[in-house]
Protein backbone atom coordinates (compact mmCIF):
# COMPACT_ATOMS: atom_id res chain seq x y z
CA UNK A 1 0.00 0.00 0.00
CA UNK A 2 1.35 3.44 -0.87
CA UNK A 3 1.96 6.16 1.66
CA UNK A 4 -1.02 8.55 1.91
CA UNK A 5 -0.48 12.14 0.80
CA UNK A 6 -0.68 14.83 3.47
CA UNK A 7 -3.34 17.41 2.59
CA UNK A 8 -3.31 19.33 5.88
CA UNK A 9 -6.08 20.25 8.29
CA UNK A 10 -7.18 23.38 6.42
CA UNK A 11 -7.84 21.51 3.17
CA UNK A 12 -9.57 18.69 5.05
CA UNK A 13 -11.85 21.15 6.82
CA UNK A 14 -12.74 22.67 3.43
CA UNK A 15 -13.60 19.19 2.12
CA UNK A 16 -15.79 18.48 5.15
CA UNK A 17 -17.53 21.86 4.84
CA UNK A 18 -18.22 21.12 1.15
CA UNK A 19 -20.07 18.00 2.34
CA UNK A 20 -22.09 20.08 4.82
CA UNK A 21 -20.18 18.76 7.83
CA UNK A 22 -19.59 21.17 10.70
CA UNK A 23 -17.96 21.04 14.12
CA UNK A 24 -14.49 19.80 13.21
CA UNK A 25 -11.48 22.02 13.88
CA UNK A 26 -7.73 21.95 13.48
CA UNK A 27 -5.72 20.90 16.49
CA UNK A 28 -3.38 23.63 17.70
CA UNK A 29 -0.23 21.63 18.42
CA UNK A 30 -0.06 19.36 15.33
CA UNK A 31 -1.61 18.72 11.93
CA UNK A 32 -4.77 16.94 13.07
CA UNK A 33 -8.55 17.32 13.13
CA UNK A 34 -10.59 17.20 16.30
CA UNK A 35 -14.21 17.06 17.32
CA UNK A 36 -16.23 16.18 20.41
CA UNK A 37 -19.38 14.13 19.88
CA UNK A 38 -22.05 14.05 22.60
CA UNK A 39 -24.59 11.23 22.64
CA UNK A 40 -27.81 10.50 24.51
CA UNK A 41 -26.04 8.21 26.95
CA UNK A 42 -23.13 5.80 27.33
CA UNK A 43 -24.84 3.04 25.34
CA UNK A 44 -25.31 5.34 22.33
CA UNK A 45 -21.70 6.53 22.55
CA UNK A 46 -20.35 2.99 22.82
CA UNK A 47 -22.54 1.70 20.00
CA UNK A 48 -21.22 4.50 17.77
CA UNK A 49 -17.63 3.71 18.75
CA UNK A 50 -18.20 0.03 17.95
CA UNK A 51 -19.59 0.88 14.52
CA UNK A 52 -16.68 3.23 13.81
CA UNK A 53 -14.15 0.66 15.01
CA UNK A 54 -15.38 -1.70 12.27
CA UNK A 55 -15.21 1.07 9.66
CA UNK A 56 -11.72 2.06 10.82
CA UNK A 57 -10.54 -1.52 10.54
CA UNK A 58 -11.83 -1.76 6.96
CA UNK A 59 -10.11 1.55 6.11
CA UNK A 60 -6.97 0.48 7.99
CA UNK A 61 -7.09 3.92 9.57
CA UNK A 62 -7.72 4.20 13.29
CA UNK A 63 -8.83 7.24 15.30
CA UNK A 64 -7.39 8.55 18.50
CA UNK A 65 -10.35 8.89 20.83
CA UNK A 66 -11.29 9.32 24.44
CA UNK A 67 -14.67 8.37 25.91
CA UNK A 68 -16.33 9.39 29.15
CA UNK A 69 -19.98 8.42 29.52
CA UNK A 70 -21.84 10.26 26.71
CA UNK A 71 -18.85 12.14 25.25
CA UNK A 72 -16.32 10.95 22.67
CA UNK A 73 -13.40 13.25 21.88
CA UNK A 74 -11.90 12.34 18.49
CA UNK A 75 -8.55 13.27 16.96
CA UNK A 76 -7.79 12.29 13.37
CA UNK A 77 -4.36 12.36 11.76
CA UNK A 78 -2.48 10.02 9.45
CA UNK A 79 0.76 9.00 11.07
CA UNK A 80 2.20 7.67 7.79
CA UNK A 81 1.65 11.11 6.21
CA UNK A 82 2.74 13.00 9.32
CA UNK A 83 -0.50 14.96 9.23
CA UNK A 84 -4.02 15.03 7.87
CA UNK A 85 -4.77 13.02 4.71
CA UNK A 86 -7.82 12.02 2.67
CA UNK A 87 -8.12 9.00 4.99
CA UNK A 88 -9.00 11.38 7.80
CA UNK A 89 -11.68 13.05 5.68
CA UNK A 90 -13.15 9.64 4.81
CA UNK A 91 -13.19 8.53 8.44
CA UNK A 92 -14.69 11.85 9.60
CA UNK A 93 -17.49 11.49 7.03
CA UNK A 94 -18.15 7.93 8.22
CA UNK A 95 -18.30 9.18 11.81
CA UNK A 96 -20.79 11.86 10.87
CA UNK A 97 -23.06 9.41 9.03
CA UNK A 98 -22.95 6.94 11.92
CA UNK A 99 -23.73 9.67 14.47
CA UNK A 100 -27.01 10.71 12.80
CA UNK A 101 -29.88 10.07 15.16
CA UNK A 102 -27.61 9.27 18.11
CA UNK A 103 -26.25 12.71 18.94
CA UNK A 104 -27.46 15.08 21.58
CA UNK A 105 -25.08 17.79 20.31
CA UNK A 106 -21.67 18.11 18.71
Amino acid sequence: MSRPERIGAARALEALAAEGVRGWSAQDDRDALKKTFRFRDFSAAFAWMTEIALVAERLDHHPEWFNVYDRVEVTLTTHDAQGVSERDVALALSMERAALGRLVRT
